[in-house]
């Protein structure tokens, strides 16, 4: 098996974490399998680097110097592999057969990286690379870097144009976690996670694996979460499955719009919890929510909307805080769904403008960490869809 196993700050914080690691990248040696290694900075050097950064520095000068974190790193781990029989060898920007180049903005230059991975790939029967995280080079060998979570970014990324079988992520937590066992008691680790679960907490702050990385996880390649001291890259922690996809997808029933309307409903604790429940009682499924400052709207397909009226009617009679709820039918939803949705400044603009211009009126828009939902009247669908078809995700 082929293997691209990444140890993160923490895998690597101490002398004693240097040898676990260079244990668990051995045994997989000694079991025959191809291994390729990717580091982190030890513990938190890179910030430490950067803090120290007090005076005006040019993006090349800054690159080059928080690259030390990652540099030293795999100069230790090859040492450790070394003292365990291990053939390895160091490979950093400047290497001869670095693999990952980019533009003088950190913008991959997949044609290029590709090539160079699979040359590094081929080499993987007689030695072990250790390769540096986060950072990258342009073609004339200046170094740049990949951005927050950049060395999950280069162990996912070469996984992919490397051909290997699985990735593996080494970090300080047992895989994702039902939540933060620093916070919530009884956290438990989540065997198997989409890429799409998974990027939208990422987004929403969930510290695995960075967003980043995942957009180049491909339905071939399998990437597993587990901690430092598992010491089995093959078994255990999370895996993460399938692939994440841009998609446009128009719903074809029509919708009907329920606005239940009340005084400072945002200071409610638990209001939105009791329509919806009153709405599940019902067998009502809820297709998309959005609030206000004073009231909350439910779309619900359309033939369910009378039932769903005289259900949310009767939370307006019980509850004085409430004023009344009221209906609007024959609209339609469509979706915009994409990974890079997060990391694109005026995404929310480039895709309403155009509708906006073809004098389309956009009656509600709800976003979610990677998707867009815009609801429009019914008979502007297609019209809609077509535009957002037109615009590149």
């Amino acid at each position: 098996m082929r293997v691209v196993a990444k140890f993160g700050g923490t895998s690597l914080g101490s002398g004693d974490r240097i040898e676990r690691a260079a244990d668990t990248v051995a045994k997989a040696v000694t079991e025959g399998h191809e291994i390729a290694v990717v580091v982190s900075a030890m513990g938190s050097t890179t910030d430490d680097l950067l803090d120290e950064i007090t005076f005006s520095a040019e993006d090349s000068d800054r690159a080059e110097i928080v690259s030390m974190g990652e540099r030293i790193s795999v100069r230790m781990l090859k040492a450790a592999l070394s003292a365990r029989g291990v053939d390895a060898k160091f490979v950093e920007p400047g290497s001869e057969d670095w693999p990952i180049i980019t533009d003088e903005y950190g913008e991959v230059d997949v044609e290029s990286t590709m090539a160079r991975a699979d040359q590094l790939a081929s080499e993987l029967d007689d030695v072990v690379p250790v390769i540096t995280g986060f950072l990258a080079q342009t073609i004339d060998g200046k170094v740049t870097t990949l951005g927050r979570g950049g060395s999950d970014t280069t162990a996912v990324m070469l996984g992919k144009f490397m051909d290997a079988d699985e990735v593996v992520i080494v970090t300080d937590v047992e895989g994702v976690m039902t939540g933060d066992p620093r916070v919530v008691e009884g956290a438990r680790n989540v065997a198997r996670i989409t890429v799409d679960e998974l990027r939208n907490l990422s987004f929403r702050g969930a510290e695995v694996v960075a967003p980043s990385a995942l957009s180049y996880k491909d339905q071939d390649l399998t990437v597993r979460v587990v901690h430092y001291q598992h010491g089995d890259l093959l078994a255990g922690g999370t895996l993460i499955e399938g692939e994440f996809e841009n998609l446009i997808d128009m719903q074809e029933e029509r919708l009907a719009c329920l606005t239940v309307a009340g005084r400072a409903l945002r200071n409610r604790p638990g209001i939105l919890a009791e329509l919806a429940q009153a709405l599940r009682g019902a067998d009502i499924n809820i297709d998309a929510v959005a609030s206000g400052m004073d009231s909350v709207t439910f779309y619900v397909n359309e033939d369910v909307a009378e039932e769903a009226e005289f259900v949310l009617h009767e939370k307006v009679i019980d509850d004085d805080t409430l004023s009344s709820v009221t209906v609007e039918d024959e609209f339609a939803i469509i979706r915009v769904t994409g990974g890079e949705l997060p990391n694109r400044p005026g995404i929310i603009l480039d895709i309403v403008q155009p509708i906006s211009e073809a004098g389309i009126n956009i009656h509600d828009i709800i976003t979610s960490a990677t998707s867009v939902a815009i609801i429009v009247a019914w008979d502007d669908r297609e019209e809609t869809l077509e535009i957002v078809q037109d615009q590149e995700f």
